[in-house]
């Protein structure tokens, strides 16, 4: 790991408890802050985790100003349990409505940016299990308390089955050997794939989003390249309980993440591309009678940075 590295984990990595709410409060001024869950056919969670933050940061002390679900087109009751629960619940397909409509959570979390008004942003997945605010406080504690911070990513242990890690099978099989190979700045990083991370409004609406599984991975080097590596920072969140996905699901993941890396290599001349990575992938499974094929399109669509869409600027602000 590189000596920079090093030092970067020392200053740049806390815990959740280092940042109580007393001293958020304190710090918070006139900042304004938007919570975002990008939400697709979880039902089963997100009203839990809108109730606790409403409870918690919103009616129990004014830490957060804005709540809002973006639903990715949910197939089951996502969007009422969530505006029951007493989040603004906002539809993927309904904010820049001019723009065709593209797929994947990136587009939802790039969205949210026109949906929102919040100086910081902090987002959530709307899967979790046992979720706690400090998952909330926790990213907003740097943000707040040092104005060098734009962007902060969680940490935490990913139980598996019984296991008491192992989750997180993308990121160790994919993500941080490319982050290491191509990134070494960002080999600090616990779980650069972390669906829970914040930043600030002004950094975010000046960076590149892609819209599929890629986006984690693409705004940590993107970020990296624009503020460098002392404005990023990693928080302790404890443990992540959520569902995870099949095998077959992660190589699709897998496959658009290492799309989105080609790109950045391409784009930061890192490397001379010989040819176009092929946008499919071919998978197996075995049926009576032997394995049959299925191929999926894993292209990586990108959309751009958001100060540069028209209207943008003209958003309301809380």
């Amino acid at each position: 790991m590189l000596p920079e590295v090093e030092a970067w984990l020392r200053s740049r990595t806390s815990s959740s408890a280092d940042w109580p709410l007393a001293r958020l409060l304190e710090a918070r001024g006139d900042t304004t802050v938007s919570v975002v869950l990008p939400a697709r056919d979880e039902g089963a969670t997100v009203g839990e985790i809108v109730t606790a933050i409403r409870r918690e940061l919103m009616e129990a002390v004014p830490l957060v100003d804005e709540l809002v679900v973006i639903d990715s087109r949910s197939t089951d009751d996502t969007a009422a349990r969530a505006a029951a629960a007493g989040a603004r619940v906002v539809a993927q397909d309904e904010i820049l409505p001019d723009l065709k409509p593209l797929d994947g959570k990136g587009e939802a979390l790039w969205k949210s940016l026109a949906a929102t008004s919040g100086d910081l942003l902090v987002f959530v997945d709307a899967d979790l299990r046992e979720f706690r605010t400090s998952f909330v406080t926790g990213l907003l504690g740097p943000l707040l308390a040092d104005p060098g911070v734009a962007y902060v990513k969680g940490c935490y242990d990913r139980p598996l089955a019984d296991a008491h890690a192992g989750g997180g099978r993308v990121t160790e099989l994919v993500a941080r050997p490319l982050l290491n190979l191509h990134w070494p700045r960002l080999a600090g990083f616990v779980q650069p794939l972390a669906g829970e991370y914040a930043g600030r409004r002004s950094v975010l609406e000046r960076v590149p989003f892609v819209t599929g599984y890629g986006v984690e991975l693409g705004l940590l080097i993107d970020l990296l390249e624009l503020c460098g590596l002392d404005a990023l920072a990693q928080v302790d969140l404890g443990r992540r309980i959520h569902s995870h996905q099949s095998v077959e699901a992660l190589g699709g993941m897998a496959a658009q993440i290492m799309q989105t890396s080609w790109s950045r290599l391409e784009r930061q001349g890192k490397m001379v591309p010989l040819h176009t990575p092929a946008p499919t992938l071919a998978q197996f499974r075995r049926e009576r009678g032997g394995h049959r094929a299925t191929v999926r399109d894993v292209a990586v669509a990108e959309r751009p940075p958001m100060v540069t869409v028209p209207g943008y600027g003209s958003r309301p602000r809380l």
